[in-house]
């Protein structure tokens, strides 16, 4: 039996393929809280850093970093976890961008949000007619990590993945 030889770029490719259990239209890699892979020794260093330290899907996304490893016979060290520097939207690829709103989740304007200091709310466009005539219903979302919006164009209620910088 001949065993595939891992190398960095392999194991990156291979992390595409775990996708997150939240949002299951980005990958780890696509939403970047895969933040590096190194090799050990003989064996392979993956960390990550949580969209935001509560997060609960992040045991889960762990999980699945380890078993497509192990399936594919890569030697893996624990997962490691980093809380810093702290994960931001901006690390979401520009794929990843695109899946959320093929998907019907706004992605994360490049702005940060200081509507509460000028009391004038952002814009966030809708991911099904693209108006940006909407408004936010609630500040919480499916997921702590979104926000619920309604589109007053084509009425259709939407997720808004919370920009974080």
């Amino acid at each position: 039996m001949v065993t595939k030889k891992w190398n960095e770029e392999a194991i990156w490719a291979l992390l595409e393929e775990v996708k997150d259990p939240e949002v299951p239209v980005l990958t780890v890699v696509d939403l970047g809280i895969v933040r590096s892979i190194e090799q050990v020794g003989d064996a392979w260093q993956i960390t990550i850093t949580p969209t935001y330290s509560g997060c609960p899907a992040m045991r889960t996304i762990e999980t699945e970093i380890e078993a497509i490893c192990l399936d594919n016979g890569i030697h893996l060290l624990p997962v490691k976890t980093v809380l810093s520097p702290a994960w931001t939207t901006d690390w979401i690829s520009d794929k990843g961008r695109n899946n959320l709103r093929e998907y019907g989740i706004a992605p994360p304007e490049n702005e940060v949000d200081k509507s509460a200091l000028f009391a004038e709310p952002v814009i966030i466009p809708c991911p099904k007619c693209g108006s940006r005539n909407t408004k936010m219903v609630s500040e919480f979302g499916s997921t702590a990590c979104k926000a619920h919006y309604q589109c007053n164009a084509c009425l259709e209620p939407f997720d808004y993945f919370k920009c974080l910088k």
